[in-house]
């Protein structure tokens, strides 16, 4: 006979081996994509927010697409995931959003953006807040914001011009922040006691970093620029509550007056988390695609050279260089929309966009349970392999003729389905504004920086300084 604490010592080791074998081996009712759960309760977590210095398809996928194939299972902070790089799954995803999948963030992603975020949201609560939003970002309010956005380019680079070196990424990020932050809450940088901007570059700094709240890393300020964020926006809308404007101005006259009618869904939590989210969406992702596209444009001078055709095409048929864009001239830049596709799909600030399974799915032999997360990431072959050589090479040209609006199999830069980003329209008329602005009064040069770094989120640690002068 035995100890009874041989016994109990004997039954916790068969425990823990079951236990590893069933986290090494999910049950599931069918088979898994092929793949690896790596260790226990931290999965493969380390090499997901390792550090890397590619455009294109991350590193972390990269790998495991050689290995495994374009559909992969592994496991992030905890959770079971499904990686997708298949065009196909990517766009039944989409497609079935509230059937089949649903939108899902991990619980550190909420935490950050907050849990009444509108990408937390689903259903009736979902479409009223896209149609809010859209009140602002929608084809009309753009038309009549149009020669705005144009004056913010062009004082802008002028102000640069003089400046000798300017950091773009930064200088972009102020630009949008301030242009933005006026048509959502009437904030005037230049006016303000509170530096709003200061605390959003506390939260991107720790933005997708990796999860620990302790002080010092990156995360912990994350989350207390969020908290200061958030705090000086309860206060604006606080104010506006006690001082009432008769005419409606801004985006948060309009959210004041759907708080205050007696059938409405809103909160003043999803007011402010709204809010939170459309000042850090509209201006970080935008800034990091203008200062990539200058980069680029930079680096190919046929790109640049047909980019500055097109635009000296529209001024000319104009036949005054100062009497400001129509919306026409806009629909008209066809070869910067495929500059602009080139530079996001390149990009994209994320490594993918998560949903959850609601229901278990068969795809192409596999089964993806249900509750499983889902990672849809940019497939790995883009369009007809005959126009280019390298998916990783910035050819524009690629997308010559193919229909990118409301996404697209080959193209999810901006999502897909009904949660295609409703800030698309409103992103991509001020990254060609701006580059209308750029390539037909300037050139430039860069100094220093450029070099990027995802870790996974997509940063500038150096920034891109260049040196910008008027043409010849």
């Amino acid at each position: 006979m035995f100890p009874p604490l041989v016994y109990l010592v004997v039954i916790l080791i068969i425990a823990l081996l079951n236990w590893l074998y069933s986290w090494r081996n999910p049950r599931c009712n069918g088979a898994l994509p092929p793949g690896s759960m790596g260790w226990p309760l931290l999965g493969e977590s380390l090499s997901f927010f390792a550090q890397n210095t590619s455009f294109g398809i991350p590193p972390f996928v990269k790998d495991r697409m050689r290995r495994y194939g374009p559909v992969f299972k592994t496991s992030l902070v905890g959770r079971p995931v499904i990686v997708s790089t298949d065009a196909d799954l990517n766009h039944l995803v989409f497609q079935q959003e509230g059937q089949l999948f649903q939108s899902w963030y991990p619980d550190t992603f909420t935490e950050i953006f907050g849990r009444q975020n509108v990408g937390s949201l689903h259903g009736f609560m979902y479409k009223y807040l896209k149609n809010m939003v859209l009140k602002l970002f929608g084809p009309e309010s753009l038309k009549k914001m149009l020669l705005e956005v144009e004056q913010a380019a062009n004082m802008s680079l002028k102000r640069w011009s003089v400046e000798g070196v300017v950091d773009v990424k930064e200088a972009t990020a102020k630009m949008i922040f301030d242009l933005t932050a006026k048509k959502l809450i009437s904030y005037d940088s230049e006016s303000s006691s509170e530096n709003l901007r200061e605390s959003f570059v506390a939260f991107i700094q720790g933005l997708i970093s990796f999860p620990l709240d302790i002080p010092g890393t990156a995360y912990h300020k994350c989350l207390k620029g969020r908290k200061q964020a958030m705090r000086l926006l309860k206060n604006m809308l606080q104010e506006r509550r006690e001082r009432r404007r008769k005419v409606q101005g801004d985006f948060f006259d309009y959210v004041l007056e759907e708080l205050q009618r007696e059938d409405t869904v809103l909160t003043e939590a999803i007011a402010l988390d709204l809010m939170f989210v459309l000042l850090f969406a509209s201006f970080e992702t935008t800034s990091l695609a203008l200062t990539l596209a200058t980069k680029f444009l930079y680096d190919h001078p046929l790109v640049l050279k047909q980019m500055r055709e097109e635009h000296d095409a529209i001024i000319r048929h104009k036949g005054d260089a100062d009497s400001g864009l129509t919306w026409s001239d806009y629909k008209s830049m066809k070869f910067t929309f495929q500059v602009i596709n080139e530079t996001v799909r390149l990009a994209n600030i994320v490594p993918g966009i998560f949903r959850k399974t609601l229901r278990e799915t068969k795809f192409k032999g596999y089964t993806i349970p249900a509750g499983w997360a889902v990672m849809v990431c940019p497939p790995a072959v883009h369009l007809d392999p005959s126009k280019y050589k390298d998916p990783l090479d910035f050819n524009p040209w690629r997308w010559e003729g193919v229909d990118t609006n409301g996404g697209s199999k080959n193209f999810m830069a901006f999502g897909g389905g009904m949660r295609f980003c409703v800030g698309t329209d409103f992103t991509k008329v001020q990254m060609a504004v701006f580059l209308h602005c750029l390539v037909t009064k300037y050139k430039w040069d860069p100094i220093k920086g450029g070099n990027i770094l995802r870790t996974p989120g997509l940063q500038f640690p150096n920034g891109f300084h260049i040196q910008l002068s008027e043409r010849d």
